[in-house]
């Protein structure tokens, strides 16, 4: 296996840690319908650091911006339940009429100016907070890919380890290609990541990590959030990616936005006896039992987005009565390494 340099800046953007979701976890499978605590340890907060240092040293970072997912684009909506919604969680955004949202898009990248045709630009996020009543909120974090880069968060730092261990200008095999290679899904994701949307319209989304809803009845069901655009997927040959402007994603959402909302359904899928909420490398089948929840319109974009996106922080386990943290670990760990970026970039 032979990467250019260029592919090995790829691999470190898209197994950074990533504002769609992205440390890893390792945990017991657990049945649908049955009692999930909440996955936490003593040792997180350790690991986080541990993480986030090293994720300061992979190519590319700049102080002063985001680790990754560094180049966004921050707009304004609203979030309209469905009907089915209320059934599944008593979340106060899937009962009211509709609720205001924030939502910032984002290339995976460290380099806040890559362009957005480049391969090295995947996973990309999409980052929500809703707003509810009595200056009250709850995020969701999703990346363009559905299933994480690893399985366990010690995992995601041997990765680490390994991009940031890698010399190009020593021979072969680098210490990223020998982790590359010795773990399937590491290499299918950091494969499939290369793919470039011909719209962020047509960007799909996942949160990858598992939660637990819980209706009125305090029935308990875990899913996890899929975000599929109304305009259907679509993306770009290498040649039509390369004959892109830089900022083409980006000035192509504002000049849709000028014309109409741009539109997502959410649904959360189900798992089956047997499908791991614990591990969000685990990709549950397409034949899974889905909810639609609602729909996220993207009616336009803030006007001095620089300045926006500077101040918000998403936060996965940033969640409201209705929506709780599941055996999944995954979000808990994130949590704490958010903090330190968001620490990182405001006082580099």
């Amino acid at each position: 296996m032979n990467h250019p340099f260029k592919e090995l800046q790829r691999i470190a953007a898209t197994a950074a840690l990533v504002a769609a979701g992205v440390l890893l976890v390792q945990g017991q499978e657990q049945e649908p319908g049955v009692e999930i605590k909440p996955a936490r340890s003593a040792k997180h907060n350790d690991l986080a650091h541990q993480i986030f240092e090293t994720m300061l040293q992979v190519h590319g970072v700049k102080a002063g911006h985001r680790p990754v997912h560094a180049k966004g684009i921050v707009c304004l909506g609203t979030f309209i339940p469905s009907k089915d919604a209320a059934s599944l969680s008593k979340a106060t955004h899937f009962q009211a009429a509709q609720t205001p949202v924030t939502v910032r898009f984002s290339d995976g990248s460290p380099d806040p100016y890559i362009p957005d045709g480049s391969p090295n630009g995947g996973p990309r996020g999409m980052a929500i907070r809703f707003q509810l009543p009595e200056n009250n909120e709850t995020d969701i974090v999703s990346m363009s890919y559905n299933g994480f880069v690893v399985g366990t968060r010690e995992e995601f730092l041997a990765l680490q380890k390994a991009v940031v261990a890698t010399d190009p200008a020593q021979p072969h095999p680098w210490p990223v290609e020998v982790f590359i290679t010795s773990h399937p899904r590491a290499l299918k994701f950091v494969q499939e990541n290369a793919i470039i949307p011909a719209s962020l319209a047509n960007e799909s989304f996942f949160s990858n990590d598992a939660f637990v809803f819980v209706n009125k009845n305090g029935v308990k069901q875990v899913g996890r959030y899929k975000i599929l655009p109304k305009a259907g997927a679509r993306t770009l040959s290498p040649d039509e990616a390369k004959a892109k402007p830089d900022n083409f994603l980006v000035e192509d959402l504002q000049s849709r936005l000028a014309i109409a909302p741009v539109e997502y359904q959410v649904i959360v899928q189900l798992p089956n006896p047997g499908d791991s909420s614990s591990d969000p490398s685990a990709v549950w089948p397409d034949d899974r039992q889905t909810v639609e929840i609602g729909t996220i319109r993207i009616s336009s974009a803030v006007a001095d987005n620089a300045t926006v996106e500077r101040g918000l922080a998403f936060d996965p386990t940033n969640l409201t009565p209705g929506i709780e943290l599941s055996d999944d670990p995954l979000p808990a760990l994130r949590s704490e390494v958010y903090a330190l970026s968001v620490k990182y970039r405001r006082h580099p």
